[in-house]
């Protein structure tokens, strides 16, 4: 069996919430050793978002917000505005290879515990900092969560139904997204930063923000505004480059329709017995995309009788790309989802058995098998190094 590949690597992380936890916990499923340090007696914040809990043999009720970013990793409680205590984190950081931090900008410096003071008593440590604005600039001190930067980052402008529809007007998306970006974003330069330190056998500083992530994940729609020059507007479910790509309602419930390209919309019409592509209004993508609103009519009207089962028999065999929207529940009874053992179940000696989601940048034939998250740590002086390390 091959060994992780992050074996031997060691993590400390102060971060709490989303961010910067899904980042360790990437480290932690790669095989990283993540001390994770808390508040005494409550921890990260996100073991009280609930419910649900699971309730541990102490008595102890953690939430599932904190398991579903937390797994993999050792906990100790540590109040670092002691001396005694801020002494015993100073002699992880020496071994340590990674430092994770999300506090606002000049509260570690107090301790010192910030970069400048933490490279000179280990020069190869790469420290991550994690906040919303960044480390410099004229909002750097200002605190923000994912929902913030939904918003200012410009998500929000075209997330929702259109102006004029029913339920019309800015929404956020279902799960913090800029906050799990954030985390995926600054595992990759936490990485990054081990190959250059590989080379050069210095650590760094990585400056991560949730802002600079929340402008970068606009992706094809800020690109569509840099070339344009005019800001996306809201537009439900459809898409803003294809058609058709969008949501309709059939005899039983609904399909997501994804045509991708002419050759796909052209096997389309022939399945739907019509002659659309050959319309001038319909033929090529632009078209289709310019003259949405005279073509979706007669998409949901050919669409409208048909029970989803039977249309997705026949768009697969034409080879046509659709999808059902699924609950949670029918997501983890997916044969696709079970086949690539998305759903895991691991034992915890305190909070009994968990089921967790595999990470999908840990492939089955690696060989590595999850750890449940952590139950709220003992203080750090009475921990045991060597059990930590292990």
């Amino acid at each position: 069996m091959l060994a992780n590949a992050l074996d031997g690597v060691r993590v400390v992380d102060l971060s709490r919430i989303l961010a910067g936890p899904w980042c360790t916990q990437n480290l932690a499923d790669l095989g990283a050793n993540v001390l994770k340090v808390e508040r005494p007696v409550k921890g990260d914040d996100t073991r009280a978002w609930g419910p649900p809990f699971v309730a541990a043999k102490s008595g102890e009720k953690v939430a599932a917000y904190f398991l579903s970013c937390n797994r993999g990793k050792q906990s100790v409680t540590l109040d670092f505005s002691l001396e005694t205590e801020r002494a015993w984190l100073l002699r992880q950081v020496q071994d340590a290879d990674v430092l994770v931090e999300n506090y606002k900008i000049g509260t570690l410096a107090k301790y010192g515990l910030d970069y400048e003071t933490l490279a000179k008593i280990n020069p190869a440590l790469i420290y991550l900092s994690i906040t919303g604005f960044g480390q410099s600039g004229p909002f750097a001190h200002k605190p923000g969560y994912d929902y913030i930067f939904q918003g200012i980052g410009g998500l929000m402008s075209y997330t929702g139904m259109a102006d004029g529809e029913a339920g019309a007007g800015p929404l956020r998306t279902g799960v913090a997204v800029v906050d799990l970006m954030t985390g995926m974003y600054a595992t990759s330069a936490v990485l990054a930063a081990l190959v250059q330190r590989g080379r050069t056998g210095r650590g760094q500083h990585l400056d991560i923000a949730l802002l600079d992530v929340a402008v970068a994940m606009n992706a094809n729609q800020a690109a569509n505004y840099l070339v344009s020059g005019e800001s996306p507007e809201r537009i439900g479910n459809t898409h803003p480059n294809l058609a058709p790509y969008e949501v309709f309602e059939c005899a039983d419930g609904y399909v997501i329709l994804a045509i991708g390209n002419d050759t796909q919309f052209a096997a389309f019409c022939s399945l739907m017995k019509s002659d659309w592509h050959r319309q001038p209004l319909f033929e090529t993508n632009a078209g289709r995309l310019t003259n949405i609103r005279q073509l979706r009519p007669l998409l949901r009207a050919a669409l409208n009788g048909w029970p989803v089962e039977e249309l997705g028999r026949a768009l697969d065999t034409n080879g046509i790309s659709w999808g059902s929207i699924n609950s949670l529940a029918q997501v983890f009874k997916h044969p696709q989802v079970v086949h690539r053992q998305m759903l895991q179940t691991v034992v915890h000696p305190e909070l009994g058995e968990l089921r967790l989601v595999r990470n999908p940048m840990v492939s089955p034939s690696m060989g590595v098998s999850l750890s449940a998250p952590p139950v709220l740590g003992p203080p750090a002086i009475e921990a045991r190094i060597d059990e930590i390390a292990a």
